[in-house]
């Protein structure tokens, strides 16, 4: 099978950073369905791993976190999923991923794909629904419903995770979104997104909020640059808030957050895959709620550019933009 992978690893703009390759078509076990993958996404993960991850035994390591494709055959244990079923899923970064034509995945952290999206607008939401949901009411534990009087600042809002965490938390909860974007059209993009409010995240966070008409915040999700708002952050929550993040900043000095009694939350969507938890079913078991609320006209797909068919050439372009913070939601490749 065709398949883009990494054997080292390089700067982007290299010309080996990434390469088409050769791989047998994996075996299915107890667990797993093989799915022939027909779009996918890519994500800051990606280009981290990448940057960072060598390929154990030096095999080539294929890289892909956000697919939709067809079940192509099933292992001994499934019971969810059959051939010929379109199926969509973020994977679990310890295997093999979605740059390639055939992929396993667990059945336990896959669904049925919305009916209403387009191969190309389902493969955007898989792995940011995930962390977002995760995010919402595995880390924050908000209650569907009771968070009235309640508010939210989003950091970094217009990305992935946090285009279609403001559509999750305005769907699900009654909690005020405050949204942060720095650009007039990643603004106007959060604002149609359902937030509540949107700052400029190049100001002061906590003085922007201010003028806003906030003088304070519940909690604050930070989805990038967490080491950079950190004094404004902590400043900002009201005491006893919530500090949940998903980047990898530099060192925060967490004893900042005493005074007030914050709490701080991390979130790796790749956690109960990666460990095989009692709860993974949790994962399929959401990802068919999203679908369910897509096909149902509550959530829009996060898609912000289809950069072409699946290869060497528009991956890396894909990462290149990745890299360089200024995407608007998520961008996604189809086809071999």
């Amino acid at each position: 099978m065709k398949a883009i992978a990494f054997t080292q690893s390089l700067p982007i703009d290299h010309s080996d950073a990434l390469q088409e390759i050769e791989l047998p078509i994996p075996t299915p076990e107890a667990h797993d369905i093989r799915v022939a993958v027909s779009a996918i996404s890519v994500n800051p993960v990606d280009a981290k791993v990448r940057n960072s991850a060598l390929p154990e035994t030096g095999e080539p390591r294929v890289l892909g976190y956000d697919a939709v494709g067809i079940v192509d055959a099933v292992g001994s244990a499934v019971t969810r999923f059959q051939p010929g079923d379109r199926v969509w899923y973020a994977g679990n970064v310890a295997r093999q991923g979605s740059n390639a034509e055939f992929q396993l995945v667990d059945e336990r952290i896959a669904s049925l794909a919305p009916k209403s999206l387009s191969d190309t607008q389902a493969a955007a939401l898989p792995l940011t629904a995930i962390t977002a949901w995760e995010l919402l009411f595995d880390r924050l534990e908000l209650g569907m419903g009771d968070t009235q009087g309640k508010s939210l600042l989003v950091i970094g809002a217009a990305g992935g995770v946090g285009s279609i965490l403001v559509q999750l938390a305005k769907q699900l909860t009654d909690i005020t979104v405050i949204g942060t974007a720095s650009r007039p059209e990643s603004q106007a993009w959060v604002t149609s997104l359902g937030a509540d409010a949107v700052i400029d995240h190049h100001q002061p966070l906590d003085q922007a909020l201010k003028v806003a008409g906030f003088d304070g915040v519940d909690m604050v999700i930070s989805l990038n640059q967490t080491d950079h708002h950190f004094e404004a952050i902590v400043e900002a929550l009201k005491p006893q808030g919530k500090l949940a993040l998903i980047d990898d900043p530099e060192l925060i000095d967490v004893r900042k957050l005493k005074m007030k009694s914050l709490s701080l939350h991390w979130e790796l969507m790749f956690t109960r895959p990666l460990f095989t938890t009692d709860d993974l079913a949790k994962q399929h078991d959401l990802l068919t709620e999203v679908a369910a609320m897509v096909d149902d006209g509550r959530l829009i797909t996060t898609l912000g550019e289809v950069l072409g068919p699946i290869n060497a050439e528009n991956l890396k372009r894909a990462h290149a933009l990745i890299e360089s913070n200024r995407t608007i939601g998520k961008l996604v490749l189809e086809g071999f």
